[in-house]
């Protein structure tokens, strides 16, 4: 497989990846991601690499990591490159962050989306390539953070350290989530939810949006402080196929 056959975007951030990478060249750089993601080389694919697999890759013929790159190539280097190839640099697509101070939003909640691409819901939890992280109100849905996942492939517990990068959030949105997973969410305090199919995150959060409004289901009413007698019985269907994990 030749530079040729890629995408224009595929064969842009591995360009750009091998400018951050001291040393390597972009031929270079190619050739361990086809090995190492196998052919066709996709935009997909190119999402899906980690810090790991670069530096094994660009290290000697017996698998041994190769020293003279080791003194050049630092590990901020290699997360850079990933970054790159992830798209998560100079992507177009990725929505921005607007500022947000705690008491902005009263009454509101913090809600974590798993993505791959753009502002879409389309993420696995083991896998997803960053979180969107958004406060929700009844009146207003602000993006506040992007967070990257990249850290993940360098922790001894990639499913913790996930979990905890959202901590913050009470509820957690994905498109599959396995159970040991789940359950390091719940211990970190955020109620994960599974869509089946894949959605753009607004249109995920302006059905949250109506529920806050509505009758809440007593776990929601509980984040958002409303007191028990208040709380309304939920039905089930008003979340149109979501579920609890």
């Amino acid at each position: 497989m030749t530079a040729t056959a890629l995408s224009r975007e595929a064969a842009l951030r591995v360009g750009m990846a091998a400018r951050v990478l001291p040393d390597i060249s972009a031929r270079q750089l190619l050739e361990v991601l086809i090995d190492k993601l196998g052919a066709p080389l996709t935009e997909e694919k190119l999402g899906h690499v980690t810090v790991t697999q670069l530096k094994t890759g660009l290290g000697s013929p017996d698998g041994e990591e190769d020293t003279e790159h080791l003194d050049v190539v630092s590990i901020p280097n290699y997360k850079e490159a990933v970054r790159i190839l992830w798209g998560e640099v100079g992507g177009d697509d990725l929505p921005q962050p607007v500022p947000y101070a705690e008491g902005d939003m009263p009454g509101s909640i913090r809600v974590a989306i798993a993505s791959n691409k753009g502002e879409q819901m389309d993420g696995h939890f083991g896998s997803c390539l960053r979180f969107l992280v958004y406060q929700v109100s009844q009146s207003e849905i602000r993006l506040i953070d992007l967070r990257s996942t990249l850290g993940a492939d360098e922790s001894d517990d990639r499913n913790a350290f996930r979990a905890e990068l959202i901590q913050d959030c009470q509820v957690l949105y994905v498109v599959s989530v396995g159970g040991p997973a789940a359950a390091k969410v719940i211990k970190a305090g955020v109620y994960p939810m599974k869509l089946a199919e894949e959605t753009p995150a607004p249109e995920v959060l302006a059905k949250l949006q109506a529920i806050l409004a509505g009758s809440p289901p007593p776990w929601l009413a509980k984040i958002m402080g409303v007191e028990p007698r208040s709380r309304v019985r939920f039905d089930s269907d008003e979340l149109e196929g979501d579920e609890g994990c």
